[in-house]
């Protein structure tokens, strides 16, 4: 049973539970499994060894909090070569995310959906008991699988450092 821990995060101003434990730098990243948008089963790290990972937890694309945060990440994963992949990852089904990206013209990154397994979002402290979503988290994961930063936000409406995000990818490089 993965750790429960109450009032890390609130939704709509009520306290809610967070499931599994927070990831820190240093640690081996786990790994996960997870649905793309073509409902195929993915092992994005396996998939990607040997390249620098952003791992990009977020509620919703259909957010516009998670809507600018995406299309950000899509605009810099083309600045950052092939040596890097950037995840993100929500509970959307994976015909919405597919939806989405084609509709938003978002095409340099990975979108891949938690909902059947939620292995990330246990593996990774991010899944929200409450209501099944992904509260909002980055990580780097450097190519021999070490997590070099990890930052939780401490509000779901928050984005992300990109500044510090973008820095700890180009030194993992």
């Amino acid at each position: 049973m993965a750790e429960e821990r109450f009032g890390l995060v609130q939704f709509e101003g009520k306290a809610v539970t967070v499931i599994g434990p927070d990831i820190r730098p240093g640690q081996k990243a786990p790994a996960f499994k997870a649905l793309d948008q073509t409902w195929q089963e993915r092992l994005p790290l396996e998939e990607s060894r040997g390249k620098v990972r952003v791992l990009a937890a977020m509620l919703s694309l259909s957010t516009s909090v998670c809507d600018a945060e995406t299309h950000r990440f899509n605009q810099e994963a083309a600045g950052l070569g092939s040596d890097v992949h950037i995840y993100v990852i929500s509970n959307d089904l994976p015909f919405t995310q597919k939806l989405w990206c084609g509709a938003a013209g978002v095409d340099r990154l990975t979108t891949l959906s938690d909902n059947a397994f939620v292995e990330f979002g246990t593996r990774y402290g991010c899944l929200i008991k409450e209501h099944r979503f992904l509260r909002r988290a980055v990580f780097v994961i450097g190519r021999d699988d070490q997590v070099v930063y990890a930052d939780y936000m401490p509000a779901l409406g928050q984005e992300p450092k990109y500044d510090e995000v973008l820095a700890a990818v180009r030194k993992a490089l």
